[in-house]
């Protein structure tokens, strides 16, 4: 569970990019937690961030492996969560090289942050991944895709961040290859070969960017749930949970406030 310290007076604020989602301002882990997103905690100032982990106490900037049991307690600073299996998240686990955690505090010196957010924030956190030596590539370039159905599939799922979301029925993997005269097999295999990035876990993460979307329109998580192709609010909840370490329903209290 994760509350937001209530007598700061800054702000939450939540940016979604594909398969990144930024947070900026306070967060406190009530209890240890895992979850399945690679999380880099950015901050320049050291006395503001407590993260115990199995190994220790972390202060400063670093970066959390996926299913790394943690405690965060962060008075002000940058978290950016990344799909693991992503191009942007394959970068961080190579800097990782299979440790649970990486130390960020002696590679980021002089690469200061803003002290307040600002209203565009990628090119502050594009700053930051110069400096780690990584690319900031965290969208599918279909400028890489050959395939014409995948295209078109592509095309259709970016409905969703237009409000024309798909129910769960349409995205079973062995409809859209029935759709797209494949086997299921095939398809799984050519989804990965040309976007880079396995069916069901992009899946997920769609439906959760597009769950998030809708509470930063201000829909109830119920109907966030139902929109974006959940059967209900527990299975998004358990999804997020996963995904963030905190329920849709906290999320909603600490990071989507209007």
């Amino acid at each position: 569970m994760r509350e937001h310290k209530e007598n700061s007076q800054l702000k939450p604020s939540v940016w979604i990019k594909d398969n990144l989602v930024i947070f900026y301002g306070a967060s406190i882990d009530v209890k240890k937690h895992r979850h399945h997103s690679i999380q880099l905690v950015w901050t320049t100032k050291a006395k503001k961030v407590n993260c115990l982990y199995s190994g220790g106490t972390l202060t400063g900037s670093f970066i959390i492996g996926s299913q790394v049991e943690h405690q965060l307690q962060l008075e002000e600073g940058w978290i950016l969560l990344v799909e693991p299996t992503s191009i942007l998240g394959m970068h961080l686990d190579r800097l990782l090289s299979n440790a649970e955690v990486l130390m960020l505090n002696d590679i980021l010196i002089g690469c200061e942050k803003p002290s307040k957010p600002i209203l565009e924030p990628l090119p502050i956190v594009n700053l930051l991944f110069s400096s780690l030596g990584v690319d900031f590539d965290c969208s599918i370039n279909v400028d890489k895709i050959t395939d014409k159905r995948i295209l078109s599939l592509i095309a259709k799922m970016n409905l969703c961040l237009l409000g024309t979301c798909q129910k769960p029925a349409s995205w079973r993997a062995a409809d859209v290859a029935s759709d797209l005269y494949l086997s299921e097999s095939r398809f799984l295999h050519l989804f990965r070969s040309q976007v880079g990035v396995a069916w069901r876990p992009y899946l997920r993460w769609r439906r959760l960017t597009c769950a998030s979307h809708a509470l930063l329109q201000g829909m109830s998580a119920t109907d966030a749930a139902y929109t974006a192709g959940f059967s209900d609010l527990a299975h998004l909840s358990r999804t997020f949970q996963s995904m963030f370490g905190l329920s849709i329903v906290q999320a909603k209290e600490v990071f989507f406030k209007s």
